[in-house]
């Protein structure tokens, strides 16, 4: 009997981590090019070039947690080992040491490696645990959308509270490095209490043994293609999130500023990055709600394909909005329908990877979850990586200057101007051409999940 308080326990896995890679997604870029003192050049290489490791590790994770044997089960026991190395690897990625300037570069590279490595041990067995909490397609997109719904809980209070965090502990004398340092340590200890309770609020049903050899696993995950499809499908959708949100710091420093204010029916407010990308993050649990009801209806990729291809619109839309009180209205409401689209379509990514996972068991007999939710994370880090590259290489192509208080010219915010809108607008597009030729639709996993149950209920017996 599966029960409201795992799925609850579910979310809470991901609500943590999406603490920590929303702040990464959103602000590392900035901190390193203004506050850390890389080059926006550095920066990009830094991000990109570290994706090599991870293109080794996730799998490899993969293959470790598929063939891991605990009485907590394959999966969840790394909720309880992983949890205080992620805490506090993501704290050092936020110091900035008191050394030169190939001293920083060599510190920053160590620790975003440690952090990606952590992340990888911890995130590939949570999201891998979907394929062995239940064996219903269905069931799986509801814990998926509980995952996601809390992510964006964890991912709002994240956003919101980062940049008053970062002021108060200033207020209090920090330095600006330091106030981001401890910033961060208050995020750490919150993604600690969540990853535990994670762990002690959820438990592994099905009983998948993975028998064949590393190799037959490799080659079965090679020749899946809805396998190839779906990496395609989310590498978009993590690049579409990134470029917006990692670009956000920079559109309200320099092309709103920071010292805008709204009128909304009577009230006064500042309209700055973290209000904006916070109201995201709240619409991104509309978003999840909406989810199970529209893929029921529609299937998943259906769903998929309807969504995206709204985002596209609605990014290009973007960029015509005025430089005015009324325009930065328009700003806010674009932002809570396209939050709203990248809220459903996210819960539906973790879904289709339970689902290729089943497929892939079915077709060749691999018991391989954990490979094939690494390579999720692996997705979700090279979409996050190439998105953050991006900004650093197309700001500095537009002329973008690093320098406080300096005025940007008109080529660099018609830079930062794209990378909101026309930009992730093709990479969305891009994701429905993907999507639309993904080969397994409602009907198709219907008829996956009878005969995996009849498979499985045969070799228990055995």
């Amino acid at each position: 009997m599966i029960t409201l308080k795992e799925k609850i326990g579910y979310g809470f896995g991901d609500m943590a981590s999406s603490m920590f890679w929303k702040i990464f997604s959103y602000y590392l870029p900035i901190f390193y090019s203004n506050i850390f003192g890389l080059s926006l050049g550095d920066t990009a290489v830094l991000l990109l070039v570290t994706r090599i490791w991870d293109a080794v590790s996730d799998p490899m994770m993969g293959v470790i947690a598929d063939r891991t044997h605990t009485r907590w089960g394959k999966y969840r026991p790394y909720l309880l080992w992983i949890a205080l190395p992620f805490s506090i690897c993501g704290v050092l990625l936020f110091t900035t040491p008191s050394v030169g300037a190939t001293g920083k570069l060599v510190w920053a590279y160590v620790t975003y490696i440690l952090m990606m490595t952590v992340y990888t041990a911890i995130n590939v067995p949570y999201g891998a645990m979907l394929g062995v909490i239940t064996e219903q397609s269905d069931m799986k997109t509801v814990f998926s959308s509980y995952r996601m719904f809390f992510a964006y809980i964890g991912s709002f209070i994240a956003i919101f509270a980062w940049e008053p965090l970062c002021g108060w502990f200033t207020s209090l004398g920090s330095s600006v490095t330091s106030a981001w340092q401890y910033s961060m340590v208050v995020i750490a200890l919150l993604c600690l209490v969540f990853f535990f309770a994670c762990f002690g609020m959820t438990r592994e049903r099905v009983k998948s043994l993975s028998t064949a050899s590393v190799w037959k696993d490799f080659r079965s995950l090679v020749s899946n293609v809805p396998w190839w499809l779906l990496i395609g499908a989310a590498l978009c959708c993590n690049l579409f999130n990134t470029l917006r949100g990692a670009t956000a710091a920079y559109f309200f420093k320099d092309y709103i500023g920071n010292d805008v204010s709204l009128n909304l029916g009577g009230f006064s407010f500042l309209f700055y990055a973290g209000l904006f990308l916070g109201i995201g993050e709240v619409c991104n649990m509309i978003g999840v709600a909406l989810t199970v009801p529209l893929s029921r209806r529609l299937g998943k990729k259906s769903t998929y394909i309807s969504t995206m291809g709204m985002l596209v619109v609605l990014s290009i839309l973007f960029f015509y909005v005025p430089y005015s009180g009324t325009g930065f209205l328009l700003m806010l409401l674009l932002q809570v329908v396209i939050s709203i689209g990248t809220g459903i379509v996210s819960p539906l990514l973790w879904s289709m990877y339970a689902d290729v996972s089943d497929y892939a068991e079915l077709k060749d007999g691999t018991a391989s979850t954990g490979l094939i939710f690494s390579s999720s994370s692996m997705a979700q880090k090279f979409g996050g990586a190439f998105g953050g590259a991006m900004v650093m290489w197309i700001l500095s192509m537009f002329g973008y200057n690093t320098s406080e208080g300096v005025v940007q010219t008109p080529d660099a915010l018609n830079g930062i101007n794209l990378l909101m809108s026309w930009i992730p607008a093709a990479v969305a597009l891009l994701a429905v051409v993907v999507v639309y030729f993904y080969p397994l639709t409602k009907s198709k996993m219907e008829d996956i999940d009878r005969r995996l149950q009849t498979m499985r209920s045969e070799t228990s017996i055995l």
